[in-house]
């Protein structure tokens, strides 16, 4: 299965004032990794979409991020420093994937506009720290934009097969944003 998070910021102890019900930083990353190792196995795919850590020696870093099961491919975010590369299968800026036939497009930051945008492509990204419902008003305007950050999925992984469901319902034909090509004309 594949599998993505976001925006862990595992070590990060000033989160802590935006993060409610941990006592302290032990307590949220055991926590998160928990969560995530609940679901994701050794076998699975993990796209971990920026900001694993923040903050932390790079020895405590590479500590916990060799505790999160799956086969992890990371996309950098603002906070990411440097990570032991033998913990990740790939680690890249942005990456495009294709899956039943519909195309995903991957970065840590949200994108006013992206590859294939009007062709139904799913855009996914962490960084912003949404509640639940960011994703439930991009539903609800056709957008098909999904941050798949632990804050606004309960701290859990999210699978492609439950992206691809709330994309399935999503009337994104009828989504009425920003055309990038006629952006231009606006703004100039």
């Amino acid at each position: 299965m594949i599998y993505f998070t976001s925006d862990l910021h595992l070590g990060h102890a000033s989160i802590l004032k935006h993060r409610s019900g941990f006592n302290d930083i032990d307590e949220m990353n055991a926590r998160i990794i928990e969560s995530i190792n609940s679901i994701v196995t050794p076998a699975d795919t993990l796209y971990m979409l920026g900001d694993i850590t923040c903050r932390v020696a790079e020895d405590e870093a590479n500590s916990l991020i060799s505790r999160i099961n799956g086969k992890k491919i990371m996309l950098t975010g603002n906070h990411d420093g440097e990570y032991d590369p033998s913990l990740f299968e790939d680690v890249e800026d942005y990456i495009e994937l294709k899956h039943n036939r519909r195309k995903y497009v991957l970065m840590h930051y949200p994108l006013v506009c992206w590859n294939k945008m009007k062709e139904g492509s799913i855009q996914l990204h962490g960084h912003i720290h949404c509640r639940s419902d960011y994703n439930e008003y991009n539903h609800e305007q056709g957008r098909l934009q999904y941050d798949v950050g632990v804050d606004a999925n309960g701290f859990l992984p999210v699978s492609i097969d439950q992206i691809e469901k709330w994309a399935s319902s999503c009337n994104w034909e009828e989504y009425a944003g920003i055309e990038h090509h006629k952006a231009n004309k606006i703004i100039l």
